[in-house]
C-alpha cells in the first residue's frame, strides 16, 4: 500500500514538476510549483517525518511561494494574454493531479499506510525537531545561510529590475 501511495505521490510531484517548466504563463507556473510542493510534503508524511510535513507546507508551499507570487506581480508577468491558451491541457491536468495528492494525503493522513514506522535511531534524528534544528545550525549552517542569501539578492534584484523603467 506504501509502495503505491509513494508512486502515486512521486508521479504527482514530478508531473508538476515538469508542467511548472513547461508553462510559459508565470502564475501557472508558480501554481504548478505549489503543487509540487504539496507533494514534496506528503512524501514527507510517507516517510513518518510530520515535522517535515509541517515545515514544507508552511515555509515553502505558503511563505516562499507567497514570495515567488509577490515577484511576479511586481514585474508584471501576471498580465492576462488575449490569445488563447497554447497548453489546454494544463487546467485539466492540475486539476487531476491536485485531487490525486489531495486523496493520496488523506489516505496517509487516515492511516492508510498500515506499517508501523521503523525503528533506529536514524528515524529518531530525522522526526525530532530539536535535532533537525540541531543539524541545522552546526552542520548545514553554510548551506542555510547561503540560501538566506540568495533568496535576499534575488528580491532585490526584482526590485532593481522593476524600477529600471521608471524615473526615480
Amino acid at each position: 500500500m506504501e509502495l503505491i501511495l509513494f508512486l502515486i505521490t512521486a508521479l504527482i510531484a514530478i508531473v508538476g514538476a515538469v508542467a511548472m517548466v513547461v508553462s510559459r504563463n508565470a502564475v501557472h507556473s508558480a501554481l504548478f510549483l505549489l503543487l509540487n510542493f504539496a507533494a514534496i510534503a506528503v512524501l514527507f508524511l510517507l516517510l513518518y517525518a510530520p515535522f517535515l510535513f509541517a515545515i514544507q507546507l508552511t515555509v515553502y508551499a505558503g511563505a516562499i511561494m507567497v514570495l515567488f507570487l509577490f515577484v511576479v506581480m511586481l514585474l508584471g508577468a501576471e498580465k492576462v494574454e488575449d490569445a488563447p491558451d497554447r497548453i489546454a491541457w494544463q487546467q485539466p491536468l492540475a486539476l487531476v493531479l491536485g485531487l490525486a495528492l489531495l486523496v493520496v494525503a488523506v489516505v496517509v493522513g487516515l492511516g492508510g499506510a498500515t506499517t508501523p514506522p521503523p525503528d533506529g535511531a536514524a528515524l529518531v534524528s530525522f522526526t525530532d525537531p530539536r535535532s533537525l534544528g540541531g543539524l541545522l545550525f552546526t552542520d548545514y549552517l553554510l548551506p542555510f545561510e547561503v540560501t538566506g542569501f540568495i533568496l535576499l539578492i534575488a528580491v532585490v534584484g526584482v526590485v532593481v529590475l522593476s524600477q529600471r523603467g521608471r524615473k526615480i
